[in-house]
């Protein structure tokens, strides 16, 4: 793929899952307003995200089937376009219902949520397929920044688009999915080569023998990855309200708030992923840092409950923990398969992801009922019993064969090889570069040729020149 053409692909790319995390964060800051006008309790409001993000995390491993057998692109759009009619859905009756909109709101959430399942996770899987060795984690890396990106923009989006109405954000889902889908139609060019015609039961087969050649490492990472998603929109959710009902924080300034820590989040997204190329060590040092500086930053928020800049000083280091993670886990679970598993694996690491921010906002409120200190100090010790378990689980040397052996893309070696063969050509270093500039030999006598011929017999002996 050309450089120029690589570039609009990946801006395409990026998106997709910059257009699904606004299924919920942009909703995020409305959620207390919607809670008052359709008189809910918190539980039930909950819901809105995890009636999106259930469905989402369910129907991600049949898309990633359907990735595999039709072709990632034939998978995105269609359920891109599933995704902004949930939104229209949502949004009609919220204006013909009002108050009584509640249920079929959450029939509209539900569809969005099996459109998203067919967006980000198979973006990855695409972004995997595309570009090969640094570029790729480079790519994945800014996958995340570009789906963190959403989740800074969408708390401020969704505060401007509440001054409207509260429903209008629903709206909003359609209209951002148009553009994204005529560029992944103009821009992304898939290969039609990789398409992979296998039955149901070939797939779940497959599927096995995935875990059983690399389940602790494919594990480890979806565990992971939840955990920080788990706890990223827990605290969300909770801030949300927090911010509304304590400070009487309304409005931008509180979608501006709520902004700070995933923007934090994905700059160091951003940046880890161009540092981490295919460094299985640093890889592993940089998991099992963030998620201690996630239990860090929750373990200290009780010692702040009446300093709000201690607070968000404490929320920031968790979205720096999870910019940490993220990237490395995307690098690593992409390279770790071949091709042709690529979209499946990536399908049941983006569900596993979507049970997480589906768990979040529910399970934080149950804990906020007994105490904000049972809340803050079982999800700092969750957080930290994650970061142990990559610690002991996550073998860079396994990573690193994996990577290397086990990915079937042969792109990547050639490219390698290609770029050095060129190297020590122009550099005269191995033996094609010697013969570039070679003057023209004078001509021998007979003598002198036999016995030119004699030294030839004997340096043939000799190992070539590296």
């Amino acid at each position: 793929m050309q450089k120029s053409t690589s570039g609009w692909a990946l801006a395409a790319l990026s998106g997709v899952p910059l257009i699904m995390v606004l299924g919920n964060s942009m909703l995020i800051p409305i959620l207390p307003k919607m809670k008052a006008v359709l008189g809910v309790s918190q539980f039930q409001i909950s819901l809105v995200i995890t009636l999106f993000s259930i469905p989402a995390g369910i129907t991600i491993p049949i898309a990633g089937f359907l990735a595999d057998r039709l072709g990632r692109k034939k998978v995105i759009i269609p359920a891109l376009i599933i995704y902004g009619i949930g939104g229209i859905i949502a949004g009609l009756a919220a204006v013909f219902l009002a108050k009584k909109a509640f249920y079929l709101l959450l029939v509209g959430r539900v569809i969005q949520g099996i459109g998203a399942a067919g967006t980000a996770p198979i973006a990855m899987a695409l972004a995997g397929d595309l570009f090969t060795g640094k570029s790729r984690s480079k790519a994945l890396g800014l996958i995340e920044a570009a789906n963190g990106m959403g989740k800074v923009i969408s708390p401020i989006l969704g505060s401007l688009v509440g001054l409207i109405a509260w429903y209008a954000t629903f709206f909003v889902f359609p209209i951002f999915v148009l553009p994204v889908v005529i560029a992944m139609l103009l821009l992304v060019k898939e290969s039609t080569t990789q398409a992979n015609k296998q039955s149901v039961a070939q797939y779940f087969s497959g599927l096995k023998s995935i875990f059983q050649q690399k389940g602790k490492l494919l594990l480890t990472c979806f565990w992971a990855g939840s955990v920080t998603l788990f706890i990223l929109f827990g605290i969300l959710f909770y801030l949300s309200d927090f911010l509304e009902t304590r400070y009487k924080v309304d409005g931008v300034f509180k979608g501006s708030l709520l902004a700070i820590p995933v923007l934090v989040m994905a700059l160091t997204s951003f940046i880890t992923g161009f540092i981490i190329k295919k460094k299985t060590k640093l890889m592993k040092a940089l998991v099992v840092t963030g998620l201690v500086l996630v239990a860090g930053g929750l373990g200290v928020l009780p010692l702040f409950d009446n300093n709000v800049y201690g607070y968000f000083g404490a929320i920031i280091i968790t979205g720096l923990g999870s910019g940490l993670v993220l990237p490395c886990l995307n690098t690593t679970i992409t390279s770790a398969v071949s091709l042709k598993e690529r979209g499946t694996v990536t399908a049941l690491y983006g569900g596993v992801r979507f049970v997480g921010v589906a768990l979040g906002p529910p399970i934080f409120g149950l804990l906020l009922g007994y105490s904000k200190n049972i809340m803050f100090l079982s999800n700092a010790g969750l957080a930290g019993a994650s970061a142990l378990l990559a610690l002991m689980a996550l073998n860079p040397i396994e990573m690193k064969t994996q990577a290397k052996a086990k990915t079937g893309d042969s792109r990547e070696d050639k490219s390698i090889s290609w770029w050095k063969t060129l190297f020590e050509t122009i550099t005269f270093r191995n033996t094609i570069g010697n013969l570039v500039l070679r003057k023209p030999e004078p001509k021998k006598s007979s003598e002198d040729s036999k016995n030119d011929s004699k030294t030839s017999n004997e340096t043939d002996s000799k190992p070539p020149d590296k």
